[in-house]
């Protein structure tokens, strides 16, 4: 099982990894999880480390709860 890094997530328990590197102004990401307050406080060091904005939006995916992750700039 890998390492994992600073940067993934694990709002409920499970790892989430999201390719950050790649992440654009206006990219979005959806991570799906039912802990949508764990997953504000695990994203903000990440965003704030890149010096980066997001917005997020809580939603329902093809059934699945989660969160919608935009970079803002």
């Amino acid at each position: 099982m890998p390492v994992a890094r600073d940067d993934d997530l694990f709002p409920d328990g499970v790892r989430v990894v999201v390719d950050w590197d790649l992440m654009r102004v206006g990219d979005s990401a959806f991570v799906p999880c039912i802990n949508v307050h764990e997953l504000q406080r695990q994203l903000k060091p990440i965003f704030a480390r890149r010096g980066w904005d997001y917005k997020l939006r809580v939603a329902c995916e093809n059934h699945i709860l989660g969160v919608r992750i935009w970079r803002a700039a």
